[in-house]
């Protein structure tokens, strides 16, 4: 790893989009000026967000440092998975073949459908009357 660097990288999940980065530090995680563990109070979505570091093994090193909006809060998390993925790309290319293995490079297309015309929802259609 270089010395003083600072990595930054781009997440998306659904609507939502974290800018995520990495510096030396002590292993603390900031998220919109919060502390990581105020931000999602929730374990699942904390263990989400953190899947690349627990992959690799790393994070008292790291200071990482988000700014994530959009979305709710699985959304967020998704956003912040991608996005520390890709910034530990960038710090370390051999990192590439654990994290893309494990499928937390790919930027998950899943979006909601548009309502259309005609219709109650994306899909649902008016209810059927027999008589």
């Amino acid at each position: 790893m270089a010395e003083g660097f600072n990595i930054h990288a781009v997440g998306k999940r659904k609507t939502a989009v974290a800018r995520v980065f990495l510096r030396p530090g002590n292993g603390r995680i900031i998220v919109n000026k919060r502390e990581f563990e105020d931000y999602f109070p929730l374990e699942t979505t904390r263990n989400l967000a953190r899947q690349p570091l627990n992959l690799l093994d790393l994070g008292p090193e790291l200071d990482i440092l988000v700014n994530v909006q959009g979305g709710g809060p699985e959304g967020q998390a998704g956003a912040i998975r991608h996005g520390l993925s890709r910034a530990l790309v960038a710090l370390n290319p051999e990192y590439r073949a654990v994290l893309k293995k494990a499928g937390l490079l790919t930027r998950d297309p899943r979006i909601k459908e548009r309502k259309k015309y005609g219709r109650r929802g994306a899909r649902r259609g008016c209810q059927y009357s027999k008589r």
